[in-house]
């Protein structure tokens, strides 16, 4: 089943939604099976957010945490050093994965752990001065400093 939204309208009346846009569309179409390895992604405060991935059978040297403009990438590779064994039943998966999270503008990564068989990375967004909200002063123009009261008085 495909959906497919018109998301024409925004262009009419926004600048810069085609990312957004993008965005969408990579989400709808993504045909790769998401199940694996499960994750959380959770909000720990205003600001900041924290990713958690089950990786069993993972030693920390195994995974690798890639962090590029708007884009996390977490992938895992089990190296080919173990010892033959023989399974009757192998219910852990340690197949390689890839799994890539769009990042909102001005989130970024902070730190990776890895404890217990999951991957836990912490990001934050972190809003550049520039861009934050300021308060203006507003002065008195200066025929409006000459019209003064004050400056009435001293001329009398």
């Amino acid at each position: 089943m495909s959906t497919r939204f018109d998301l024409s309208p925004l262009y009419r009346s926004m600048i810069g939604v085609d990312r957004m846009a993008d965005i969408f569309e990579a989400a709808l179409r993504s045909n790769v099976d998401n199940s694996y390895p499960p994750f959380d992604v959770e909000k720990t405060g205003d600001n900041s957010y924290r990713v958690t991935l089950a990786a069993a059978g993972f030693a920390p040297d195994e995974l690798d945490v890639t962090a590029q403009p708007n884009l996390l990438v977490i992938s895992g590779k089990k190296a080919n050093h173990e010892p033959a064994r023989d399974f009757l039943y192998r219910g852990v998966a340690t197949r390689a994965f890839e799994r890539r999270f769009e990042l909102a503008d001005h989130v970024i990564v902070q730190s990776a752990s890895h404890a217990d068989g999951l991957l836990t990375i912490e990001l934050a967004r972190q809003i550049p001065e520039a861009l934050k909200p300021r308060r203006i002063e507003i002065g008195r123009s200066p025929q409006q400093r000459l019209d003064a009261p004050e400056n009435a008085r001293v001329a009398a």
